[in-house]
């Protein structure tokens, strides 16, 4: 028997009036780039979230909806398999409110009934196929994709590799490359990775792993692997919590990834499973096509640019999520209530 798996997603409205006025009192005036204004754009793509989570996953055990107080009008708040998590709930209060994601992130397992076994989902992160409980975690293992990588920075205030290289200043303190690697031959060197097995080849002499590739795609988890990594580098962890926007300083839940795999704690998985979109780069017109062929069990579309057209591109995306899913969950109300509500009314 399959043990329990929950779904953790990641949720914010930034057409909000009072949230966007919050973020503007604490705004910092140099900001790096993953705190630009186009990190909380609203695609209104939400409901197609629910939809394949009930289409292609109603095995899932749980769904906790993690918002800062925030609830899309439409969400069905009393179904059964429906948590409402507040920031609040989980996050201790010194270091709220805050906008960042990865501090959102960080303290996952301390949000109340949350299992042992999770998948992390950002609102950018949809299944569009059917999936199984052993796409997520096999064995009482996550399943993952061990590929070793270099950070780069494309540009001089991207954030992102910055952080990579945090991940593994820790990671390499903790872990030797050389034991890990010889301890999990078969899961670093195996045909699932495709042509991706190449760099792992090419990267396998130098003697401290730089970062491994991230699919942005949804993350399967341990709920102990993040209480090992709190009891072993809380520090830092809390450190980065004072950051109320993301910065070169932050360390991530990809942490707690690359922790799993240097332990071996994962079963390597196929490349091939899902794909990551870039809504600026990639040609729109082909990820609708992926879309509505069910291409891929899960697709990431990340809106990583400011400069794009995002009305056309949202409706071109509402119209294929539309396709795909064209019928309302039962994630969502019958009728559309006339407020956002808050906790409590």
């Amino acid at each position: 028997m399959t043990e329990q798996i929950d779904f953790v997603v990641l949720w914010v409205d930034g057409t909000d009036p009072d949230w966007q006025k919050e973020r503007a009192y604490y705004i910092l005036k140099e900001k790096d780039n993953g705190s630009t204004s186009n990190r909380y754009r609203n695609w209104e793509l939400m409901q197609y979230w629910f939809r394949g989570v009930e289409q292609f996953a109603s095995w899932v055990h749980r769904v906790f909806f993690v918002t800062n107080g925030q609830i899309p009008k439409w969400l069905n708040v009393k179904h059964p398999k429906l948590r409402i998590v507040l920031h609040e709930e989980y996050i201790p209060k010194q270091f709220l409110p805050t906008f960042n994601s990865n501090v959102i992130e960080l303290w996952l397992h301390r949000i109340p009934d949350l299992g042992e076994q999770f998948v992390l989902f950002n609102d950018d992160m949809f299944l569009t196929a059917p999936v199984c409980p052993e796409d997520f975690f096999q064995k009482r293992m996550p399943c993952d994709s061990a590929l070793m990588d270099i950070a780069t920075a494309p540009h001089p205030k991207d954030c992102f590799p910055h952080m990579m290289i945090n991940n593994f200043a820790v990671i390499n303190q903790h872990f030797r490359k050389k034991e890990v690697i010889k301890r999990n031959l078969h899961k670093f060197y195996t045909l699932r990775y495709g042509v991706d097995l190449l760099r792992n080849v090419c990267l396998a002499p130098f003697r401290y792993f730089s970062c491994f590739r991230d699919s942005h795609l949804p993350s399967s988890y341990l709920k102990s692997t993040f209480v090992k990594v709190w009891q072993e580098e809380g520090e830092i962890l809390e450190r980065c919590s004072q950051n109320r926007f993301r910065s070169k300083t932050d360390v991530t839940h990809w942490l707690m990834k690359c922790w799993q795999i240097c332990e071996g704690n994962f079963v390597a998985r196929s490349t091939g499973w899902g794909h990551h979109f870039e809504l600026w780069e990639d040609d729109v017109e082909q990820i609708c096509h992926c879309l509505e062929t069910k291409k891929y069990r899960a697709v990431c579309l990340n809106d990583s640019k400011e400069e794009i057209d995002f009305e056309e591109i949202r409706k071109k995306l509402k119209d294929s999520f539309e396709r795909l899913f064209p019928e309302p969950s039962l994630y969502e109300e019958t009728g559309v209530r006339g407020k956002t509500y808050e906790i409590g009314d």
